[in-house]
């Protein structure tokens, strides 16, 4: 019997699944304004460089909601962008003496490779930045024409003090804001810390080494923070239900898209903000002039499997912030091989025809307890504990054969059905 024809394991959007949001800071119930289909926003990465295994988690993080929203019944539509031009890919591709485009293909190819490797379902929608210049260069018309944007030196900015209500995702206390105008040219700052002051919208086109475009608002390229509304505008329209990065991006970065976003369409944007914590290793940010970067390939190079590596980083609360050690990481995957192995032995087959009263009771607190915790913010650590306990206590039924074979297929199911959420059971 095939898991998905089992029509017990329908279900709808009835289910609570409480969220902790980022713009109210409270844990609430979510409720998208369609009752059936989710419009959603992840955060994708910048293609100047590889990414590793701390921005996986966020990826991953993502995958996980999107696919527990699927399991709750609804349809989500999920769009990822591609940073395909901004500083540092521009100043990188110079480095190497090829062209930004040479540089951000090869690694939207590893980042692509890396998805399927890690069974991160691929998003309805990926565009590029380069893709969606002519609703750049509308948005920045429209923000031009109301009076948010305005000319300095060639170049377009943000006036943040005329949108009301700037900062409100992170929480700025906007009567520090500075009286003395400021600029902020750059796409990105190193320190993480706001920038009180304009920000960029376009780069006039100063030299050919740059890649620019040709636009009624003068011959450029669109700054980094303009780049995910065109692309969301292109894609979604003027509105999703949950947008989701990383918590880097709670500084500046996504109470900008708010502020573009809501100034050009003037109706809100996003209800509902996730934000997935920092994975550290050694307990240390990882960055390349301390030379701790670990990437996906690192971990398989040493004969760990996909399975561990994904089962490490969705091992815990996606809020938390994590640690990465080698005996953290062995520890984790010698749970999974335990659960792993009880569950094979769970599945064998002996003929037999009665089941204890006590498994139909664990069976049905299957789907109850990784519901339970699931819902309350994705706690992917507690639900697959409960699983985890669930299948210790099948596993001695079993070894003392009092779990029937029509009871071996309801739990193969049911576990199915959980590992569309997770995908670390029954998976190459």
């Amino acid at each position: 019997m095939n898991y998905k024809d089992n029509l017990s394991f329908k279900n709808n959007n009835s289910n609570n699944l409480k969220i902790y949001n980022s713009l109210n800071k409270r844990l609430e119930e979510f409720k998208p304004r369609n009752p059936k289909e989710i419009k959603m926003f992840t955060c994708g990465p910048s293609i100047y460089r590889k990414p590793h295994i701390g921005n996986y988690r966020t990826f991953i993080f993502e995958d996980i909601l999107q696919r527990y929203l699927e399991y709750l019944g609804y349809k989500v539509t999920r769009l990822m962008n591609f940073t395909d031009i901004e500083d540092k890919a521009i100043d990188e591709a110079k480095t190497k003496g090829i062209t930004v485009n040479e540089l951000t293909k090869k690694i939207a190819d590893i980042f692509i490779e890396d998805i399927k490797l890690l069974n991160i379902k691929s998003p309805t929608y990926i565009v590029r930045s380069t893709e969606t210049i002519k609703e750049t260069i509308k948005i920045i018309e429209k923000l031009l024409e109301k009076g948010h944007a305005y000319y300095f030196k060639n170049d377009i900015y943000f006036d943040p003090t005329t949108f009301k209500g700037f900062g409100k995702l992170y929480g700025l206390d906007m009567t520090k804001w500075p009286e003395k105008k400021k600029r902020f040219k750059r796409d990105n700052y190193s320190n993480n810390m706001w920038n009180l002051g304009d920000f960029i919208l376009w780069h006039s086109c100063k030299d050919e080494t740059y890649p620019c475009w040709d636009a009624s608002i003068g011959r450029g390229w669109p700054a980094w923070n303009v780049q995910d509304p065109a692309i969301i505008v292109h894609s979604l329209g003027n509105q999703v239900d949950i947008c989701c990065g990383g918590i880097d991006n709670r500084t500046m970065h996504h109470d900008y898209n708010i502020a573009i976003m809501e100034s050009y369409s003037g109706v809100e944007f996003c209800p509902y903000w996730l934000h997935s914590h920092h994975l550290f290793v050694d307990g240390k940010k990882m960055s390349k002039r301390k030379g701790n970067i670990l990437y996906v390939d690192d971990l398989i190079n040493k004969g760990y499997s996909i399975a561990e590596i994904r089962f490490f980083l969705i091992y815990s609360q996606y809020r938390i912030r994590m640690n990465f050690t080698f005996n953290k990481f062995n520890r984790t995957s010698s749970k999974l091989k335990d659960f792993l192995n009880m569950v094979d032995f769970i599945m064998v087959k002996n003929n037999t025809k009665e089941s204890s009263p006590k498994v139909h009771k664990l069976l049905d607190e299957l789907f109850m307890s990784f519901e339970q915790h699931m819902g309350n913010d994705l706690n992917v650590k507690n639900a697959f504990d409960s699983i985890y306990s669930i299948v210790q206590e099948l596993y001695i039924l079993k070894n003392e054969n009092k779990i029937s074979d029509r009871d071996i297929d309801n739990f193969s199911n049911k576990l199915h059905k959980i590992d569309e959420v997770l995908k670390i059971i029954f998976v190459n």
